[in-house]
């Protein structure tokens, strides 16, 4: 009886043991997978997965069928959908917009000195004689102590603001970050804040460096038909920018003349100023209404089924548009087919495993093109609670020319997410950097932001500097071509026999292995002090 009890314990011994190791057992993130589920999505039949086209309907109902098959749940409710409301207004402003004051009249030329928008869903909008109040960086951030709106009554009035923030240029690594860009660098915040603080219209003031693009991505991206999803948040009249020239001839028929409005700005003890000017301008608009669709799936939890590890994709692409040698669909293979596939990817590999403590989520998102739509409206409706989120792993954009050296952190400083990956990272023998153009503010260009702006600790990474085979030069060299000729271009597709997915392989392996991880832990990764996102999660 003592044998067979030692026996029976050493049974039991090695059960337990074998239970704990399975449950952290890697699987592999299978290659094959993701090249055939980019193929099918960058090819023609998908009509370049453009939200309320054809090719939306084919995509969300793909995704969701392969989910199924993976034998993934439904992620909202009983459904595999999240509805997105939208609204797509065609603006056309006014020729000019005209800023007055006594005896002054400066008359701005349509695109060549201001664009002007709007996201309110009416016929009509205008200002005017709205008048001009010169507000800095447009930025309230207590935690620097910073309020550039602070002791104006905004009804009714117009904001003129900077581009970028105080830190920019300033040679002051402690003035806000330095030369990296917050988020109230961003012209989103810009909009956000003034709608905020009660104004009727905004001017933002472009200026290419801080800007980090010219003039003539203000004339092409916000013209045409816009998209924004139904919200109730506060909405200004009119969105607009000016060109840098123009805003010169503004300063000088001001109250500011002479005054180096710049440096002003930089100063905590800056106080909006009233330029003795208003502005008229007016924007007709057509409006349509209609639905979009998150793709939403779930491998409950054993354990912890309220609290989430989410990765997320958009789905998402331009469409059918102007022909170009014969071809009119953009298949957008690398931007963003790699990232949907790495989704379904990396839940095969999870189904795969064994079951985690925590509940793991996959959200393929809508209008990412149109301005992080899906993510947006998903933050404003979260179907988990922000709270109980542990992570967001956001995936954008992947490609390289083969394995990675590096793995490049995008927000790299803004929480524990960078030790998670640091620690995957060296188990793969590579290095992680943080984004090298900080500055423009990329951070703050895909959807892991909006899971970022309620609380949600979020990574967006991958190898983009050095390859195991590659040298920098290299790297940088194919990525500037496909900046170039194939971002944004009908010559986005995919071609099975010559595009190279090892890197993408291993940045997906990475992701999963992160993922595992907190699904099998009782921690919540913390934002760092001094990120602007902190607040929100506590």
């Amino acid at each position: 009886m003592k044998n067979f009890l030692q026996i029976l314990g050493i049974i039991l011994f090695v059960s337990c043991a074998n239970k704990k190791e399975n449950a952290t057992t890697v699987v592999k993130v299978n290659q094959e997978t993701i090249s055939k589920h980019i193929e099918r999505l960058a090819s023609d039949e998908f009509l370049g997965r453009k939200p309320f086209t054809e090719g939306e309907k084919l995509t969300v109902n793909y995704l969701k069928n392969e989910f199924e098959k993976l034998g993934l749940s439904p992620g909202n409710g009983n459904s595999y959908f999240q509805d997105v409301p939208m609204v797509e207004i065609t603006g056309a402003p006014s020729e000019h917009m005209v800023i007055s004051g006594k005896n002054k009249k400066i008359n701005l030329d349509y695109l060549k000195d201001f664009v002007a928008t709007t996201n309110k869903a009416v016929i009509d909008v205008s200002l005017d004689n709205s008048e001009l109040v010169f507000a800095g960086y447009g930025i309230v951030a207590p935690e620097y102590g910073w309020n550039d709106y602070e002791g104006v009554d905004w009804k009714g009035k117009t904001a003129v603001v900077l581009i970028n923030d105080p830190g920019f240029k300033s040679g002051d690594s402690t003035l806000f970050k330095g030369n990296e860009m917050t988020y109230y660098g961003r012209w989103t915040y810009k909009y956000e804040e003034a709608a905020r603080q009660g104004a009727a219209g905004v001017i933002i003031v472009h200026d290419t460096e801080p800007a980090s693009y010219g003039w003539n991505v203000i004339e092409s991206s916000w013209t045409g038909a816009r998209l924004t999803i139904a919200s109730e948040l506060p909405k200004l009249e009119v969105e607009s920018w000016i060109s840098g020239e123009s805003a010169q001839k503004m300063f000088d028929a001001s109250a500011m003349k002479g005054q180096d409005y710049k440096s002003l700005s930089r100063t905590k003890d800056f106080k909006p100023t009233p330029l003795g000017l208003n502005v008229s301008v007016s924007v007709k608009n057509e409006i349509k209404k209609d639905v979009s669709k998150n793709v939403v799936a779930m491998i409950p939890g054993t354990e912890k089924k309220d609290e989430v590890i989410i990765y997320s994709a958009h789905w998402d692409h331009l469409g059918v548009g102007k022909p170009i040698d014969g071809d009119s669909i953009y298949n957008g293979a690398i931007d963003n087919a790699s990232g949907t596939a790495g989704l379904l990817a990396i839940a095969e590999a999870l189904k795969k495993g064994e079951a985690t403590k925590r509940s793991i989520v996959f959200i393929a998102l809508t209008g990412e093109e149109q301005g992080l739509l899906g993510s947006a409206y998903y933050a404003e409706h979260p179907i988990f609670d922000p709270k109980k989120s542990v992570v967001n792993i956001n995936m954008d954009a992947l490609a390289s020319p083969g394995k990675m050296k590096d793995l490049t952190i995008t927000g790299y400083g803004h929480s524990e997410m960078d030790e998670y990956a640091k620690a995957e990272a060296l188990k793969q023998d590579r290095y992680i950097i943080p984004d090298p153009e900080a500055e423009k503010g990329y951070f703050f260009r895909s959807d892991h932001f909006n899971f970022a702006k309620i609380g949600i600790p979020a990574l967006y990474a991958s190898g983009t500097y050095e390859g195991f085979d590659k040298s920098i030069e290299e790297v940088k060299e194919l990525s500037t071509y496909y900046n170039i000729n194939n971002y944004h271009q009908v010559s986005d597709e995919y071609n099975a026999e010559t595009t190279e997915l090892s890197g993408v392989q291993l940045d997906l392996q990475l992701f999963y292995n992160i993922g595992l991880k907190l699904a099998n832990e009782d921690y919540f990764p913390k934002w760092y002090d001094g990120s602007e996102f902190k607040a929100a999660r506590e």
